[in-house]
Order: structure tokens, then C-alpha cells, then sequence
């Protein structure tokens, strides 16, 4: 199977069939939040994408394409973009879709109490043309801001005012938190989370059917075995992912399909980079020795990744050296080469640093977040013991993990990340820019790096037009994330999913599931 994202593993739908079909599929995380501006993860925003949708979308193959806007185009020389909206599109609850609604929507989730305000960085205004008019204005000339706002979801002013919910709160919740009303193919219709989440059809939908689906049932199964188990016996019509030990199992079974691609999401390890001291040293408890770079290396030489891709992903992953994978659009060919695993280099860069005998400190890890992510953890915990790197491994539910991080409650953590944009710009503006509430960069850059180079090139990435001077900026940055060893990058996840084999979908190198496309036959 080609590992290209316009070749990214596709099961097309089948023509709908005329008949009544129920659908339930299981996944390892529970959406955290019904409110799409409160959380950015992949499991909210993937769920989400079947009840609200945006300006623009991604199709089957992941390009962008229209969806509550029906066309857009750059003003002037940069200075923005008109998007020209849908007619006729009503919400849920019957009431019409107006630019008032664009206008309240990003102005809720460029709130501060927002995990989506780092996508309009780049936005000065937002200015209402008339009703199905609307003018976004940069502050530079943007031409991937299109693209980096399909998974920005527009909500109904209307019915956010009448139910207090006019700002997302991810701490305590509101009304929007178990509540949706979006304009989408499918709406909830129940919301018990961590047990079931079910939706239906929206009749009034404006996009033309391709599904057969007459309800949906979403029940998260933290248990591999349990979810493989549920697959077999066709109590779950879908499971994901797959652990990648049942996958040869599964694929001998003539009533299951085996769908495998690869994600777009990198694996790797942070660094407390702004930290003073460690949280969870017996023996360091009065400096930091993340914050030097050497350590960092030694961390990098030290895990063994392509021993982790044999053993526990059965071969199914590919070893990354950047923040995102060869298949995205700003990849840098001249920084390809991940660190060697050299185990006495490793050793020598912790004597340089002045730390000949190691030290111990605290890894967290989420168990049920990436896939087996908390097997790579321990993988990694005894591969950085072989040099002196005494991890004292933590792993915790997704739900438990991320408070974890935003507290800096760690001393070197486990993340993925899947760029929204396809670009590789959007981990630089996320994860390697200086952490800037005012300038809303850095909004997942929990150890604090920072580089001066980096946040001067990264407006000059953002508007850039001529894509060999931009691909020089990126590979710049590429080369400074790997000199200072911002983080170290160990591998692409692999998407693994099952069904039963009477269901036809569509797996996209997001990992978002959208029912739209899903036919039971």
C-alpha cells in the first residue's frame, strides 16, 4: 500500500442501500467535550466533523473543498480572504446559517479559553460583508490559511447566547458540553460520556447522501481485548485502532476487514525546557538537566527506534527525524536522517554535560491516548536506563494526562501530533514556537522551548508565496529543532482499523471517521 497521503488507505463507500441500517463502532478514547472550540485532540475534533462543520473541509483524499462556504478568494495582494457562504443551510434546530454565525464562531474560539486559538494567530479582523458574505483579514498574506481552518467549526450564535454558552469553558463545561447543534450530516441525539454517544441523520442536511445509516452508536472500549472481542462476535460493527498484535488474527477471520494506513501523527518525546529543577528526581533536585541540549541528544542516541517499530508495532510504523512525516507539504528531504541509536555516544554526551553516572527523573505517558503508546513507554524507559536515564514511568488515562501537562506536572512526557493543516508549518506554530497567549502561538509547547530564529521565521513561512524560498525557511527550522534537539521525533503511527465485513468506509492519514461515508450492507 502506497504511504502517500493522495493513496492513504481508501475502502469506498458502496452506493447507499434503500433499507434501514443501525451502525456502532468503539474506539479506545471517549470525545472529552460535545464543544468544538474547547479541546483540540483528534478525538474530539474527528467525532465533532460529524456534527459541525466548517467554512471548508477535507474530501476522501485530503484535499480542501468547499462545505458552509461554497468558494473563497484572496483580497487585494494578502491582505486577506472573502469566503462566500452557503445558502439555504439551516442548523439542528431549524434556525438559519448566516455570516453572524462565521463572525460569533471565531470569536469563541479565538477566546482565550479556547484550545483553538492558536489557528487565527494570523487573522487581524473579521469583517461581515452581508449575510452570506464574509471578508477574514491577516495581518500578512496567508495562502495555506484556507487549509488550516477546516477543522474550525462553525457553531449558532442564536443557541449559544440561549443556552450560556457563548464561550467554551474546558475546565468546568457548559451547556455545549454535552449539547450540540451543528449543521452536519448527523446529530447527537444522546450523550452519556465514557458509556455511548449515539446520533442520527439529519434530514435537512444540505450535502448529498452517500450513507445508509440510520443511527449511530459511539461506545469507547479502553480494553484492546474487549474491543477485538466485540468485533469478532459483531456486537461492533468497527474498532479503533487494532492492536497490532490481533491484526494477523483478524485478517484469518472471513467476517472481518483489516484496514491499514499510515497516520500522519509523529510520536515523540518533550523536554521541560523552561523548567528550574526536575519534579520527580531522587538524586537532581537542584538544576535541570533537560535543559541542555546535550541531554537531550544523549536521550535521542539512547532510544532504539527502529528495535520499538520491530517488536511492537510489527513493522508497521516508519521512523521520523522531524515533527512531521515524509508525506506532508513542507517536509524537509535534507533533515530526513534520524539519530543513530548509539548507546556509548549517549553515555558520552551525559558525561559532557556533567552527568557521567545518569540521573533519575519522571516520564509521563498516557495509556490509552496513541497506539500502544504505554508499551512504547516502558520500551523507552529501559532503552534510557541502558545509559544511566533512570525513568520512574507514569501512565494514565488521556483524560488524567493532558491537566498533567498544562500543570507541568512531568519531567519529560509522551506526545502525538497530526498537523491540521497537512503543512509543516502548523507543529512549528503549535509546538516550537515561544508559548505567546497574546499572539496565540505555542498553545502545545508545554516545556517552553523557545528560539528567536524560529519565531522570526515563522510569519515569514506563514507568507511566503514562492514555495522554494519557503521550503528554505522550513528547512532552516528543521535544522535548529534538530541541532537543539527541541524533541526528539521517534516514528509515524500506523492507522489499524477493523470492521465487520459488510462495511464499507473511508480511512483517511487523519484518523478521523466520518459516518458520511460509511454504508452497512
Amino acid at each position: 500500500m502506497s504511504r502517500s497521503l493522495c493513496l492513504a488507505a481508501l475502502v469506498t463507500a458502496l452506493a447507499p442501500a434503500a433499507w434501514a441500517e443501525e451502525f456502532t463502532w468503539a474506539q479506545t478514547t471517549d470525545p472529552q467535550t460535545m464543544d468544538p472550540h474547547a479541546v483540540n485532540s483528534a478525538p474530539v475534533l474527528g467525532f465533532l466533523n460529524n456534527v459541525y462543520e466548517g467554512l471548508v473541509r477535507r474530501g476522501k483524499d485530503m484535499t480542501i473543498e468547499p462545505a458552509l462556504a461554497t468558494s473563497w478568494e484572496p483580497i487585494g495582494d494578502g491582505e486577506g480572504w472573502r469566503f462566500t457562504l452557503r445558502e439555504g443551510v439551516t442548523f439542528h434546530d431549524g434556525s438559519a446559517f448566516t455570516a453572524e454565525d462565521v463572525l460569533f464562531s471565531y470569536q469563541r474560539a479565538s477566546d482565550e479559553g479556547s484550545d483553538t486559538r492558536s489557528w487565527f494567530a494570523p487573522v487581524s479582523e473579521v469583517v461581515v460583508v452581508d449575510d452570506y458574505t464574509i471578508d477574514i483579514m491577516t495581518s500578512a498574506p496567508n495562502p495555506i490559511f484556507p487549509g488550516s481552518i477546516a477543522n474550525w467549526m462553525i457553531m449558532d450564535s442564536g443557541w449559544a447566547a440561549a443556552n450560556n454558552a457563548t464561550l467554551p469553558d474546558k475546565e468546568a463545561g457548559n451547556y455545549a458540553t454535552l449539547n450540540t447543534n451543528g449543521t452536519g450530516a448527523f446529530r447527537v441525539t444522546a450523550r452519556e460520556p465514557g458509556l455511548r454517544t449515539v446520533l442520527e441523520p439529519f434530514d435537512g442536511w444540505w450535502g448529498e447522501v452517500e450513507h445508509n445509516i440510520t443511527r449511530a452508536e459511539l461506545t469507547p472500549i479502553q480494553n484492546p481485548a474487549t474491543a477485538v472481542a466485540a468485533l469478532l462476535s459483531g456486537d461492533v460493527d468497527f474498532i479503533n485502532p487494532v492492536p497490532i498484535q490481533d491484526v494477523a488474527r483478524l485478517q484469518q477471520d472471513a467476517n472481518v476487514e483489516v484496514i491499514q494506513g499510515i497516520e500522519a501523527r509523529v510520536i515523540m518525546l518533550g523536554f521541560p525546557h523552561e523548567a528550574d529543577t526536575l519534579k520527580f528526581s531522587s538524586d537532581v533536585t537542584d538544576t535541570n538537566p533537560f535543559a541542555d541540549p546535550r541531554v537531550r541528544q544523549a536521550v535521542a542516541h539512547a532510544v532504539n527506534v527502529p528495535a520499538i517499530l520491530q517488536t511492537i508495532m510489527r513493522g508497521n510504523a516508519e521512523e521520523v527525524a522531524q515533527l512531521v512525516s515524509p508525506a506532508m507539504q513542507g517536509f524537509s528531504e535534507a533533515h530526513a536522517a534520524r539519530p543513530a541509536f548509539d548507546p556509548d555516544l549517549a553515555r558520552s554526551l551525559l558525561a559532557e554535560a556533567g552527568y557521567p553516572d545518569g540521573f533519575s527523573f519522571g516520564l509521563k505517558c498516557p495509556n490509552d491516548r496513541y497506539l500502544n503508546d504505554e508499551a512504547v513507554c516502558q520500551a523507552v524507559t529501559g532503552m534510557l536506563a541502558q545509559v544511566g536515564l533512570r525513568a520512574t514511568l507514569d501512565a494514565m488515562p488521556v483524560q488524567n494526562y493532558w491537566p498533567e501537562l498544562r500543570a507541568d506536572n512531568y519531567d519529560m512526557y509522551l506526545l502525538g501530533w497530526s498537523p491540521g493543516t497537512f503543512d509543516a508549518e502548523h507543529p512549528i506554530r503549535f509546538l516550537a514556537s515561544t508559548p505567546n497567549e497574546e499572539k496565540r502561538l505555542g498553545s502545545w509547547n508545554f516545556g517552553g522551548y523557545s528560539n528567536a530564529r524560529v519565531d522570526e521565521l515563522l510569519p515569514m513561512i506563514q507568507s511566503e508565496l514562492d514555495d522554494t524560498v519557503r521550503q528554505g525557511m522550513l528547512d532552516e527550522v528543521a535544522q535548529i529543532l534538530q541541532d537543539e534537539t527541541a524533541y526528539v521525533p521517534l516514528y509515524v503511527q500506523p492507522l489499524v482499523w477493523g470492521t465487520r465485513s459488510n462495511i464499507a468506509l473511508t480511512q483517511r492519514p487523519d484518523n478521523f471517521f466520518l459516518l458520511r461515508w460509511a454504508t452497512v450492507n
